[in-house]
This record gives C-alpha cells, sequence and structure tokens, in this order.
C-alpha cells in the first residue's frame, strides 16, 4: 500500500505545482493558499527588518491581480488572514484582483463572516470599497444571500445600502430578483425609503421581485409600500405587466387580489397586462386577467384627449423620477468624492511632516559636518608659538586663497543650517498651504546649504592635491559642478511646472452647477494623487 500513496501523494504535489505556475503566484502566495499559517509568519519574520522589502512583499499580485491577503480570504484561512492584515493598511489590504474583488469583497461574497469581522475591526473602511461595476461588499452579500454577513454590515454602517451598481440597482433590486426574502427585511428595516429606489430602466425592486418565483417576498415589498404596485418603468410596465410577461401566475393572482391595483395602465408598446400576456404566449395568465376584469388596450378604446393626457402624467412622472434618482446619484458621488479628499488631504499632510523631519535631519548634518571640516584642516595647526608669523591653533594654511573660500562658505552653510534647525524645532505649523510654505522657504535654504558646502568641499580639495595633483582638484571641481547644477536646475524645473499646474486648476467661477462642481472636485482628487511635489 505504501508506493501507491506515495505517487498520488507526487500527483497532488505535481498538480499543485502546476496550478502555481499558471496562476503566477510568489512563494507567499502558495504557502498562504495552502494554509500553513506557521511558514507564513517564518516569511514574515525574515523580512520584518526591512519595512520596504515586508511591503514589496504584501503588494506582490499573481497573474489573477490577487495579493496573499485576498488568496488567504478567497481560501477561508481566517488565522492567516488575522496575521496578514496586521501589516496591510487601506491602499494595500483594497488592491483589487482582475475579477473586480478585493480581500473583503470576496470574503462578503462568499459569506465568510468571521473573516468579514476580522478585516473590519482593523480596517472599518474596507467595507466602502466596491468593484469594476460600483458594487459594494454588502451587495454582493445580499445577491448570494448571506444574511448573517448582509446584517454584520448593515449593522456597521447602514448607508451602504442606498449605494447603486452603475446600472442603478442597488442591493435591494438584487435581493428581490434573487428571492432572498429574510436580507429583504432586514434591508427595508435598516432603509425604509430603499423600496422606491429606481434603476437605469426605471424599475424598482418590485419589478425585479415579480420576476421570481417568491410571492412572499413580493407581498412584502407591497406592504412596505402600496404604491409601488402601480408604478411604471421606463417602459411604461408596471409590475403586473412584468409577471404576466414572465408566466408568474400565482404572482398575477395575489396582485389582482389586492385593493388598489391598476389594471388599465397600458405600457409604451399601447398594451395593457392583457395584451402582453396573450403576445407572450401565457393564455393561462391571459385567462386569470380577463376574469378579474383586465381588458386589452382595444377594447378600452380611450378617447384622444384621455391618451394624451395620460401620456402627458406619465411623461411628468418619468422626468421627476428622473430627477429625483440623479439628485440621489450626485449626493452620494459628492459624499463619496468628499471622504476620498479627506484621505488625500491626510496623506499629504503625512508627506510634509516627513519631508519636515528629513529636512531637520539634513540640516543637523550638513551643520554637524561644516562644524567638523574647520576643526579636522589638511596641514595641521601651528602647534607652537615660536612660529614665525603663526599663532598656536592656527592653520597651516590659513593664508591661502582655497582655505579662505572654504571657511567663508563652510561658515555660511553652518549657520544656514543652524537656523533652519531653530525654525524646525521652535515653530508649529497647523494648516496644510502654511506647512507648504514654510517648507517652501527652507528647501531653498538647504539648497543653498548645499551648495555652499560643496563649493567649500571643492575649495580645500585644492589644497589637499597640492600643486602637482591640480588636474584632479579640476576633475572633481567639473564633477561635482555638473551633478548639483543638474539636479538643482531639474528640481528648478518641477517647482515651475508645479506653480502652473496649480495655477490652472483655480476655479474660474464660484456659480456653476452641482453637476459641473462635482466633475470639478473629481478632476482635482485625480490631480492632486497622481502629483509628486517639488517643494
Amino acid at each position: 500500500m505504501e508506493p501507491p500513496m506515495r505517487q498520488q501523494i507526487f500527483r497532488q504535489k505535481k498538480i499543485t505545482k502546476q496550478l502555481t505556475g499558471k496562476r503566477d503566484d510568489t512563494p507567499l502566495h502558495a504557502v498562504v493558499r495552502d494554509g500553513n499559517l506557521e511558514l507564513v509568519m517564518e516569511m514574515i519574520a525574515d523580512n520584518l527588518g526591512e519595512a520596504a522589502e515586508l511591503t514589496l512583499l504584501f503588494s506582490k499580485q499573481n497573474q489573477a491581480g490577487e495579493t496573499a491577503l485576498y488568496v488567504a480570504s478567497e481560501c477561508g484561512h481566517v488565522d492567516i488572514v488575522k496575521e496578514l492584515i496586521k501589516y496591510y493598511d487601506t491602499g494595500l489590504a483594497g488592491l483589487r484582483a482582475r475579477n473586480g474583488y478585493d480581500a473583503f469583497h470576496i470574503a462578503a461574497k462568499q459569506g465568510d463572516l468571521e473573516i468579514v469581522e476580522v478585516l473590519m475591526e482593523v480596517n472599518p473602511d474596507l467595507s466602502l470599497t466596491f468593484d469594476l461595476s460600483n458594487t459594494t461588499a454588502l451587495h454582493s452579500a445580499a445577491s448570494q444571500g448571506h444574511v448573517e454577513v448582509v446584517k454584520f454590515l448593515l449593522e456597521k454602517g447602514s448607508a451602504l445600502a442606498m449605494i447603486a451598481k452603475s446600472n442603478g440597482k442597488t442591493a435591494l433590486h438584487s435581493v428581490a430578483r434573487n428571492g432572498h426574502l429574510e436580507i429583504l427585511k432586514a434591508l427595508l428595516s435598516t432603509e425604509p425609503g430603499l423600496a422606491n429606489k429606481i434603476d437605469k430602466k426605471g424599475q424598482t425592486a418590485l419589478h425585479m421581485a415579480v420576476k421570481g418565483q417568491n410571492v412572499e417576498l413580493v407581498l412584502e415589498l407591497i406592504m412596505s409600500d402600496p404604491s409601488l404596485m402601480n408604478k411604471v418603468d421606463n417602459q411604461g410596465n408596471s409590475a403586473l405587466h412584468i409577471a404576466s410577461r414572465k408566466g408568474r401566475d400565482q404572482i398575477v393572482r395575489k396582485l389582482l387580489d389586492i385593493k388598489g391595483i391598476n389594471k388599465t395602465i397600458v405600457n409604451r408598446s399601447k398594451e395593457t397586462a392583457f395584451d402582453t400576456a396573450e403576445k407572450t404566449g401565457h393564455t393561462g395568465i391571459a385567462s386569470i386577467l380577463e376574469e378579474h376584469g383586465v381588458l386589452s388596450a382595444k377594447s378600452m378604446m380611450p378617447s384622444t384627449a384621455n391618451t394624451a393626457n395620460r401620456e402627458l402624467k406619465q411623461t411628468v412622472s418619468e422626468i421627476k423620477h428622473g430627477v429625483h434618482n440623479q439628485l440621489e446619484t450626485t449626493w452620494i458621488t459628492r459624499k463619496r468624492v468628499r471622504g476620498i479628499a479627506k484621505k488625500v488631504n491626510k496623506m499629504q499632510m503625512e508627506g510634509l511632516n516627513n519631508a519636515i523631519n528629513s529636512t531637520t535631519v539634513v540640516a543637523v548634518l550638513i551643520a554637524t559636518v561644516a562644524f567638523a571640516a574647520i576643526f579636522q584642516v589638511p596641514g595641521q595647526f601651528a602647534d607652537h608659538p615660536d612660529n614665525p608669523g603663526q599663532s598656536a591653533g592656527e592653520a597651516n594654511i590659513a593664508n591661502k586663497p582655497e582655505f579662505m573660500i572654504f571657511i567663508i562658505f563652510d561658515s555660511i552653510a553652518l549657520f544656514i543650517s543652524l537656523a533652519v534647525v531653530v525654525v524646525q524645532t521652535s515653530v508649529v505649523v497647523i494648516e496644510r498651504n502654511a506647512k507648504k510654505q514654510l517648507m517652501a522657504v527652507i528647501n531653498k535654504l538647504m539648497w543653498l546649504a548645499c551648495v555652499l558646502i560643496s563649493v567649500a568641499f571643492l575649495a580645500l580639495s585644492y589644497v589637499v592635491v597640492g600643486d602637482h595633483q591640480r588636474w584632479l582638484a579640476h576633475f572633481i571641481t567639473v564633477i561635482g559642478t555638473v551633478i548639483m547644477v543638474t539636479t538643482i536646475g531639474t528640481m528648478s524645473y518641477w517647482v515651475i511646472v508645479q506653480r502652473i499646474e496649480t495655477s490652472k486648476l483655480q476655479p474660474t467661477s464660484r456659480s456653476r452647477s452641482e453637476s459641473i462642481s462635482i466633475m470639478e472636485e473629481s478632476e482635482i482628487m485625480d490631480n492632486e494623487s497622481k502629483k509628486v511635489y517639488a517643494i
């Protein structure tokens, strides 16, 4: 029995290796996919000392665009997710695979409540992520019928239920179509107004519900808002039209039994529900409709004036619903843009703080070098008062022009650096624009200090190499000048470009429409998030 067992294990390893190769998994992906927590922790421990290496390790994606955290969530390895999420920020954790899902989204879609809770506890902002069609994790979980996940997400933020996909459908639309009654009740109890939301086809959740088979779900929606029964979509179809077209006889009977149902609605194709049933070949439903007094459009023969009035009312109603839907979408979009703007501002403040800290360190370093250079002069110092023309402690090369250039430029660099240190340690700036202005001034001072310390170095190099090796000092001067001029010239170019772009982004008018304002905010957000600032 032993040889066959070995062969089976070998085949399993070979298949795993082939699949890993096809996915282009990294070693971390493969270990996570196998659920080996011990090896995962070892790999993390090996990279703990290098922050950049650790970030690169966790951000790597395979051919499917999956990170290690995504793989752990998809495979349901809770312990590994708990360990990995410690090292992921919102940006890394929100990396989407090629299917449009991130780690949190795939866990919600698969109904893995434990992983969803773990990710939410560490990073609540993950619930705000969405896929390529603007589908939230709540929407995906609701569509799949994962009751516990939906209830958990609604407790954390009920506003998520109001976010619609790019086609205008909310989670309630999908739940109604798939017949998930318990989730529908949870959504309606959290956001009662959700039942009136329409998609881009003008359909409510009731229009979607009558396409299915769940009669109890249809009644639940009507109880939440009886006016839904007679609402029509962009084609003029009521819930009765759609149920008749789909051949849902039980739902048709229930709708006809409800008091207040309008049996005379004619859609844009000039059809009543009876005409629709006959046209689609559902003769049984046509009979049911006829028994309940639903007539064909021709038999009703409305007058031309009544038809015109009805069409006018229908057009006005459609325009009203369209405007209402657009306003709601605009409000949600604006709220999301403001949230992103806050995050970008936070990132910019962190960048400025890092730049301030770095400038302080560099200023201290230049001051230290400049101070030490004066007391470590080549040729040493006169140490005996009998030396003619020199006093004790005086540099032996003090009378050379190169030394004079060195000590002047070195001293100026020293005092500029000390001035920067004093400002950085004494002045506290809170407002972002003021910080940028302060950094702009300090950075120019540091440029000047770098240039001065470079000139001081080049001047002293002429003394160090001596007269016989003067070509070497010339060579160093050329190299140093090219590097410094190129660097400062490039940075000056980026500063000028930055200011030109900023001036172009200034709003030309404050009296603009709501839609244009949102467009400008989105463009500014895109520009703000993609720039590399040269202060």
